[in-house]
Parts: structure tokens; C-alpha cells; sequence
């Protein structure tokens, strides 16, 4: 491959990255990097923490993102090098270790690219998803689980921070729902196309006649506020119930009324938090959750589309937007997207990369035929 196909493929890189480096602006960046670090040299700065945490927030953000840029434009650049004493060496070790950085490097600029197409006012936050299980029972129950188990192990992979805020768990097996944080820049855009309903087929291992059961889940995606948003919630129109926390827990947790649930009376959102030993942080994580998801309402109502980020889907027949089949045979098929691998146990460890990338051009290509 130490040939033409090398060097054709090295320039469609080199193209889709000086795409990328325009459609990002790089320059820009650099420029407003450049003036978040005058901010933040000011001692004056954490006089208002709020700012502050903007500014240092924003400023991790944009560093990070110049830094993943720059990386891959110098690794599209060495190819070059390593093509060239592929070509005149012709030494089949050093021509095989071209081929297989030209691919690693194309799966990584695919994967720059889509970060492009993220544009949305809220995209680059922090996400807030929740997991509940749908029909199905105790087969639903512990089929929320595994998502859970796959989202957390997906993040895990990136080296993503993840912070569980409540967990309900079911009688038998399973969860009923669960709620949790994942904390990257880009985590709401990129995780956002998982919303809906997901299937699940299989011979259930609860029922003592094996026979094949179909269950449901649902997945919602919201964004992760920050301090600088503005929502007001008048304190008369929260409910807060306390309740003893369930499932695994240290000492104290399980024994004192610590877990929280807070119920917004107008729109009837109820949220929980069961994680902290204190009430009162569990209060605060309540209200984080419940902030957070007042604000994906607030946006959907704005464009008439309430469902749109709230997720509020019946997890039942009709409404699926992903399959992960068991039995009779062994496939994972995004209905949206058409998207499919016949490996899902590599799907339920976390590789959801290839379905979320497929999700977010799916999306794009919908806005602009809504547009």
C-alpha cells in the first residue's frame, strides 16, 4: 500500500483535516485561548466564583480542543515520512506499519470530524442520562442494567468521568431507572443521539421454560447545567420527600433517611438522588438533576417539540430506535441509522462508538432536510 492508494489516501486525510481545522477555526481558538489565560492570571478572578468556574471551564475546553487538533494534524503530517521510507526501503515491516498507522489515524480524524458536526447551544456540556426500564419485567429490569453497564464502560473507555446520582433497583433483578453524569466536553452532543427507546431479544434467563422474551428500556439525555444558567424554581412548587436509600451501600447509608426526591409540582418531573450519606447533598444533587431537566423542557417548549429532549417515551413496541438481538441470532441494529454489528456483547462492553457517529450524521442530515 506503500504506493499510489498511500498517497491518495493521504491526501483525502490531509483535505478532511484542513476541513476540520477550518470549520473549528483554529486561529480563533488560539485567540480566545489566548485571552481566557489573561482572565485567569487575574488574582481578581475567584471574587465571583461563578465567572471563574466559566472561565477555567471554558478555557479546559478549548485547550483540550486545540491540543486534540494539532496532535492529529502532526500525525496526518508524519505519514507522509513514514510513506516515504515505506516506499524506498520496501521493507514489508516498515510498509505494514504504515498501513496500520494510515488507519489508526483515519479512524481518529472520522472521529474529529464528527465532533464537527456539534454545533447545538448546548452541545459541548456535561450529559445527564437517565436509564429506566420499560415492558418487559424483571427481563426489562435487568435489561436497563446492562445499558447502564455499557454507557458507564463506553465513558470508562474515553477516560470520562462518570458520577452515578440514583439508582432504583428492581425486586428480583435489575434496575427499575437510574440517573448519572457523564463529565467530558461534548458529552451531551455526543451522547444526545442515544435518547429513546432501545429492545432487547433474547431467551430470558428468568424464565424456567427458556423461552424468548422481548423487553424494554428507555434512555434520556439531557445537558448538564452550569451555575452561570439561569432557571428559577420557586421554592413552593418542589415537593422533597426523604426516604431510606436501597440497594448496595456503606454504612449509614442504607440505615438513616438520607435519599431524597423531589417532585416539580407544574410539570410533575420527579427526580432523585440517593448517593451521598448527608440529606442535604442529596438535596443538591436532586436539584442539579431536576435544573437540568426543567431546562431540556424549557427548550423543547420554545420550538413546540416537548418530547424532543425530554426522552418522555413509553420504552414499548412502536417507538424502538435501536435492537440488540440474542436469539435467534446475534446482532445489534440502529433503526434510524441502519447501522448494525453482529457482536453484541462487544456493543454491551462500551464499543458504541460506530453507532453514536452514525446517530450524529443522521441527525445532521435530518436538520437539513427539516431546514
Amino acid at each position: 500500500m506503500a504506493g499510489p492508494d498511500f498517497d491518495t489516501q493521504h491526501k483525502q486525510l490531509d483535505q478532511t483535516m484542513h476541513t476540520i481545522e477550518q470549520v473549528l477555526d483554529v486561529p480563533r481558538m488560539r485567540a480566545e485561548i489566548a485571552e481566557l489565560q489573561q482572565q485567569v492570571s487575574d488574582p481578581h478572578l475567584w471574587d465571583d466564583q461563578a465567572n471563574a468556574q466559566r472561565v477555567t471551564g471554558r478555557l479546559s475546553v478549548l485547550q483540550s480542543e486545540i491540543d486534540r487538533v494539532t496532535g492529529l494534524r502532526q500525525r496526518v503530517d508524519d505519514l507522509e515520512v513514514l510513506m516515504q521510507m515505506a516506499t524506498e526501503e520496501a521493507d514489508p515491516v516498515t510498509v505494514a506499519e504504515a498501513e496500520s498507522d494510515m488507519r489508526r489515524v483515519a479512524k481518529a480524524v472520522e472521529s474529529l470530524e464528527i465532533r464537527t458536526l456539534l454545533s447545538g447551544e448546548y452541545d459541548v456540556r456535561d450529559a445527564l442520562v437517565s436509564v429506566r426500564s420499560g415492558a418487559g419485567g424483571v427481563d426489562a429490569a435487568d435489561f436497563a442494567e446492562m445499558l447502564l453497564r455499557m454507557y458507564v464502560r463506553w465513558a470508562e473507555r474515553h477516560g470520562y468521568g462518570v458520577e452515578v446520582y440514583d439508582t432504583s433497583y428492581a425486586e428480583e433483578a435489575g434496575i427499575k431507572s437510574a440517573t448519572f453524569a457523564v463529565k467530558a466536553p461534548y458529552a451531551y452532543g455526543t451522547l444526545s443521539v442515544e435518547s429513546g427507546t432501545h429492545r432487547l431479544v433474547r431467551i430470558s434467563p428468568f424464565d424456567n421454560q427458556g423461552r424468548r422474551q422481548t423487553s424494554f428500556a428507555a434512555i434520556e439525555v439531557v445537558p448538564l447545567l452550569e451555575q452561570t444558567d439561569q432557571i428559577d424554581i420557586p421554592e413552593e412548587e418542589v415537593r422533597v420527600d426523604v426516604y431510606r436509600s436501597s440497594g448496595p451501600g456503606g454504612q449509614s447509608v442504607n440505615t438513616t433517611d438520607s435519599a431524597v426526591r423531589l417532585t416539580h409540582i407544574p410539570t410533575g418531573i420527579v427526580v432523585s438522588c440517593q448517593n451521598e450519606k448527608s440529606q442535604l447533598q442529596n438535596k443538591a444533587s436532586a436539584m442539579v438533576i431536576l435544573t437540568a431537566k426543567l431546562l431540556a423542557v424549557k427548550r423543547a417548549e420554545e420550538r413546540a417539540t416537548l418530547d424532543e429532549l425530554r426522552g418522555d417515551v413509553a420504552a414499548s413496541w412502536g417507538e424502538q430506535m435501536r435492537s440488540y438481538v440474542l436469539h435467534p441470532y446475534q446482532m445489534v441494529k440502529d433503526l434510524r441509522t441502519e447501522h448494525e454489528t453482529g457482536n453484541p456483547q462487544a456493543v454491551f462492553d462500551g464499543e458504541i462508538d460506530d453507532f453514536i457517529e452514525a446517530g450524529i450524521r443522521w441527525r445532521r442530515g435530518a436538520d437539513k432536510v427539516q431546514a
